[in-house]
């Protein structure tokens, strides 16, 4: 047997990258898998490809509307939820002076107050169930230590850290634990729009920031999203129980704390 054998997940922002590499991983494991996207095609597709196990849900984390209908659409189809992995976030980079409200805003919505309703909701549809539960956000290196051109990514990914720990001292009297996961520096698609920004800023060719970050990871070179899915997994087992409010970096050595 897996070890998330006859449990259900929703997972957020999960039809590419590190989300979708953690439902392949809980698939895997022997978990029911709802891939949480709002591009349903997208996540659709996904779910295809890692089989049975796997549902696509149309999911907007800027909507509460949004996420409310699809707990209930993981509620109906698995018969609740036992594990969130709240993954769903944006990048954006300026320098102080030329960051606009706009970018803000935007970035909150989805990487904060994303992460909050939608912790809401499943904490909700879990203390209901009464069986406790698992949640998992993804914080960030980048919410460790503020950077010249990233603070509002880099202030949103602090926020993560402090909800996580708050919620996680709030919900452990429901038997829930609440943890995060910080990667450092991932590669994957996004990072090619990374990349482009800095070289925009940082007046560099293209692919000179992505070489050089990779060569500065103390372990030799940039995470992949499967070197993040021990941590997922082990976040989501009983083996953590008695772990709350925590996160954890997983980053080659970058940050230590």
């Amino acid at each position: 047997m897996g070890r998330l054998e006859g449990k259900s997940a929703l997972i957020t922002g999960a039809a590419r990258g590190i989300g979708r590499a953690f439902a392949e991983a809980y698939v895997r494991e022997g978990a029911g898998v709802a891939i949480g996207d709002i591009d349903l095609a997208r996540a659709s597709r996904a779910a295809a490809e890692i089989g049975e196990a796997a549902i696509a849900v149309e999911m907007d984390v800027t909507s509460r509307a949004s996420i409310e209908k699809a707990v209930q659409a993981v509620e109906d189809a698995f018969g609740g939820i036992d594990i969130l992995i709240n993954n769903a976030a944006i990048f954006d980079l300026a320098p102080i002076v030329e960051i606009s409200r706009q970018s803000y805003e935007r970035v909150f919505a989805i990487n904060v107050a994303g992460t909050l309703f939608t912790l809401q909701a499943v904490a909700r549809s879990m203390i209901k169930r009464g069986k406790g539960g698992k949640i998992i956000n993804m914080a960030s290196q980048a919410g460790r230590r503020g950077e010249p051109l990233v603070g509002v990514y880099c202030a949103s990914k602090a926020a993560v850290i402090s909800l996580t720990q708050s919620a996680g001292l709030d919900l452990i009297k429901h038997g829930i634990n609440v943890n995060a996961i910080a990667p450092g520096v991932v590669d994957g698609e996004h990072w090619d729009g990374v990349d482009a920004l800095f070289a925009r800023y940082e007046n560099r060719p293209l692919g000179e920031k992505k070489r050089l970050v990779g060569e500065a990871v103390p372990f030799g070179r940039m995470g992949t999203a499967e070197d993040l899915t021990g941590m997922a997994i082990f976040l989501a087992t009983s083996e953590a129980d008695y772990i709350l409010a925590q996160t954890y970096n997983v980053d080659g050595g970058n940050w230590m704390s």
